[in-house]
């Protein structure tokens, strides 16, 4: 077994290494206006319901969109879209219609009124479940009532905020059933 010789390293920077999940863009509506948002930080919450949590910062545009509105969009880019996501983050959309200024796609959502982007891989729609933290730490807590995903890729390379203006990519897939015991994988 491998083992690693360790230096000291900057708290501030942990999230180079724990960074959960692939950016993803938020998309709202409200009042007929919609927005998308880059955001990094999320995590599974419960399978059934399927829960989500996302921190928005409140100084987003789009936190007092989905803050009033009750409701999203957590679509889901592939890598061919990372620079597009990048310069959606780097704007403001209370000054501009990101759909139209970035070439994206606004499709209809099923059960919810906030955009899907069709030139996301997935789009899972989104309703407020839980709103206690959103006051005092910005933290969302959604559950999923509408998944869609693209039939193909079945790994998509999806991309993976390191901070400092780096990324890794994902979208290989190495199985390990073999050494789960029973009742331990999650459907």
């Amino acid at each position: 077994m491998r083992r690693y010789a360790k230096r000291d390293f900057p708290t501030n920077k942990t999230r180079r290494h724990l960074e959960p999940g692939p950016i993803v863009l938020i998309s709202s509506a409200w009042k007929g206006e919609t927005n998308i948002m880059t955001l990094g930080w999320h995590m599974m919450l419960g399978f059934t319901p399927a829960l989500v949590a996302t921190y928005i910062w409140d100084a987003n545009h789009s936190y007092q969109m989905v803050r009033r509105s009750k409701e999203c969009v957590i679509n889901v880019p592939e890598a061919h879209l990372l620079d597009t996501a990048i310069r959606i983050g780097n704007c403001t959309g209370g000054e501009i219609d990101k759909f139209a200024e970035f070439g994206l796609t606004a499709d209809p959502a099923e059960k919810v009124a906030a955009p899907l982007i069709r030139e996301c891989y997935a789009n899972f729609e989104c309703r407020l479940h839980d709103a206690r933290l959103i006051r005092g730490h910005g933290i969302f807590v959604w559950e999923v009532v509408k998944a869609h995903v693209a039939a193909s890729p079945k790994n998509p390379r999806t991309c993976h905020y390191r901070g400092d203006g780096e990324f890794m990519l994902g979208g290989d897939a190495v199985k390990r059933r073999r050494l789960f015991t029973p009742g331990m994988l999650a459907d």
